[in-house]
C-alpha cells in the first residue's frame, strides 16, 4: 500500500507541475501587469480544488489512493507558495508596496475563502 501511495503522489505531481507552468504562461501572456495574476489564479483554483477534495475526504467519499494522487500529488505540485513569496518580494523590491500588500491580503483571504467553499462543496456531494 505504501508503494502505491508513493506512486499516486508522484503521478499527481507529474501532472500538477506542468499544469502550473501552462496555466501561469497562459495567464501571464494574456495580461500585461506587474501583478502576478498567474500565480494568484493557480493558488486560488488549487485552494478550491484542495478544499473540495478535503470535503470529499471528510465525508468519506474519497479513498486514500485518489486523495494521495489528487490532493497531495496534483495540488501539492500545482500550487506554489514559493513563487507567491518570490513575486511578493519582487514587488516590494520594485517599490510597489501597495501591490505587494494587496497580493498578500488577496491571496490569503481569497485562498481561505476558496478552500472553505471547496470543503462545503465536497461535503455536499
Amino acid at each position: 500500500m505504501r508503494l502505491l501511495l508513493f506512486v499516486a503522489v508522484a503521478s499527481g505531481g507529474l501532472v500538477g507541475a506542468p499544469s502550473r507552468y501552462l496555466v501561469d504562461r497562459a495567464i501571464t501572456n494574456r495580461f500585461d501587469s506587474d501583478l502576478p495574476w498567474g500565480t494568484f489564479t493557480i493558488n486560488m483554483t488549487g485552494s478550491l480544488l484542495f478544499g473540495i477534495l478535503t470535503g470529499l475526504s471528510l465525508g468519506h467519499h474519497l479513498p486514500a489512493i485518489p486523495k494521495a494522487l489528487l490532493a497531495t500529488g496534483f495540488c501539492g505540485a500545482y500550487t506554489t507558495f514559493s513563487t507567491f513569496t518570490y513575486e511578493t518580494v519582487r514587488l516590494i523590491e520594485d517599490g510597489q508596496l501597495g501591490e505587494a500588500a494587496g497580493n498578500v491580503m488577496g491571496s490569503v483571504v481569497i485562498g481561505l475563502a476558496a478552500a472553505a467553499a471547496g470543503v462545503a462543496m465536497g461535503l455536499a456531494i
